[in-house]
């Protein structure tokens, strides 16, 4: 794996962490009175999609990840900003988030020597 897409994975997996220290002990109804953790949670996923959206096709390879959909995620919350449903927000950040990370994790461990 090239040192630019180990860098963008690693990007993911720090806004995947930061997110998910965001919502440890809330709940989905802070979502609608917690202006910052909506915008925290909403940040940590755009970043996420435009890292994904940097990575290569052989990157992509590399990492068995939904690619489409986690760059479609920050598609729809960036030019959809005025409809973000948050049921889906909390479900992405608890749910979804979690399972990409350990995927990431397990693809940075494997292809620690640069390949």
């Amino acid at each position: 794996m090239s040192p630019h897409d180990r860098i963008r994975l690693q990007h993911m997996a720090d806004a995947i962490d930061a997110a998910l220290r965001f919502v440890r002990g809330r709940a989905p109804a802070d979502l609608e009175t917690d202006e910052m953790l909506l915008f925290a949670l909403v940040r940590a996923i755009e970043v996420v999609g435009e890292a994904a959206s940097k990575v290569t096709m052989e990157g992509r390879a590399a990492a068995n990840l939904p690619w489409a959909a986690v760059v479609g995620m920050r598609n729809r919350l960036v030019h959809a900003y005025f409809d973000i449903n948050r049921d889906i927000l909390w479900t992405t950040v608890t749910e979804s988030l979690p399972q990409l990370r350990r995927i990431i994790g397990a693809t940075l461990a494997s292809t620690e020597d640069g390949s």
